[in-house]
């Protein structure tokens, strides 16, 4: 191989590596988010679900 094939390929693979770790950032932040949301969503189940009074699906909300 000539050395100008060999360099352009060791670019590349520069390039894909960088790229590699970028996506894995990225990727645990979304984990993180998900996490979040997950606990987020089941503090709410758990204020609705311990409500008395169940809600009216009719019921206007109070600013109409």
């Amino acid at each position: 191989m000539d050395e100008a094939r060999v360099s352009r390929l060791e670019e590349r693979i520069a390039w894909l590596e960088r790229h590699v770790l970028e996506q894995d950032k990225v990727m645990l932040q979304q984990g993180d988010l998900v996490k979040k949301l997950r606990d987020e969503l089941l503090t709410m189940r758990e204020r609705v679900g311990g409500r008395e009074v169940p809600l009216d699906p009719n019921e206007r909300p109070p600013h109409y």
